[in-house]
């Protein structure tokens, strides 16, 4: 009897290690595909003003707009939006940190630090969303999502080491990045994110956080560029085959010929505004981007790829 039940006890704690083995092989899979890593700040060097005598533009954001330089290669568009100013007028800051939300943003104190260097005649570019959405206290968001719409409503999400916070709206960090940058001067627009690889075709990505931030834009005298269909309308006329390359991963990041494309976007974006803030910052390369509009074929952006 005590053979049989140490033979029972052995294979029981066989099978249990085997089972916590592949939890854990599991989870470090998931882990190394994460398609929204939290990207270590410290390893990543931070962009500084090269000519304080001149306006700068900040731009704020996620791995979509600044990638997490793992060498995987993946590149946001923040990266590769130079070559469209003049350096000699204006200075670009790419101040984005990939993993973030808005509301992480401004947990971390990221938004002070950028808020610290405003002046006036600066000019801020944000998009977030990507890591915006989902449920509150899912432990698979990592304390990212905030809530939806843009009003007030407060919710509370416990972190890891127990302390209990309090999540606003989407809205509620977008606006509060928009008044305080207008506080010190400076000018904000406001981007819906650039949509995933499988979701452009039939339909169009990022519906509500892209009509929050239209609303907030509205309230608060921001510019809002339509990003999200602003690559839409380039990649439909270009083409799944082609827009696949773009990607570097499942679908959410781009390769540097991605961000290439979706910063000339970007430009489009911006020559759309009436009035358009950085028209006389833009560089000879600029110049050859015509505005986008809803509903017009102009995204003769692809052109930048050959």
């Amino acid at each position: 009897m005590a053979t049989k039940a140490s033979s029972i006890t052995r294979r029981f704690a066989t099978g249990l290690a085997a089972a916590v083995f592949a939890f854990f092989f599991a989870v470090g899979s998931l882990a190394a595909d994460d398609p929204r890593p939290v990207v270590d700040a410290s390893k990543l060097p931070v962009e500084k003003i090269e000519n304080s005598r001149l306006p700068t533009l900040h731009i704020v954001g996620d791995s979509t707009v600044r990638g997490g330089g793992s060498g995987n290669g993946i590149v946001g568009w923040g990266e590769r939006i130079r070559p469209f100013f003049d350096m000699n007028k204006i200075n670009v800051v790419n101040d984005a940190i990939a993993g973030r939300s808005a509301r992480s943003y401004f947990a971390e104190g990221r938004w002070d630090r950028v808020s610290r260097l405003l002046k006036p005649g600066d000019v801020v570019i944000i998009q977030f969303g990507h890591n915006d959405q989902g449920r509150i206290g899912d432990p698979a968001n990592k304390h990212r999502a905030d809530g939806g719409g843009i009003g007030p409503e407060i919710a509370y999400d416990t972190m890891t080491n127990g302390t209990r916070v309090a999540v606003h709206t989407f809205g509620w960090y977008m606006t509060y990045f928009v008044t305080d940058a207008e506080k010190r001067g400076a000018t904000v627009i406001i981007c819906s994110p650039i949509p995933h690889k499988q979701k452009w075709e039939a339909m169009r990505d990022f519906a509500d956080i892209a009509a929050w931030d239209a609303e907030v834009a509205k309230d608060q005298g921001a510019s809002f560029i339509d990003l999200t269909m602003v690559i839409t309308d380039a990649y439909r006329k270009m083409g799944m085959e082609k827009v696949q390359e773009l990607f570097a991963d499942k679908g959410t990041h781009t390769t540097d010929a991605g961000a290439q494309l979706n910063a000339s976007c970007v430009i489009a974006g911006l020559k759309g505004l009436q009035p358009d803030p950085l028209a006389a910052f833009f560089s000879e390369k600029a110049k050859a981007i015509q505005p986008w509009a809803p509903g017009n074929d102009v995204t003769n952006v692809s052109d930048v790829l050959r």
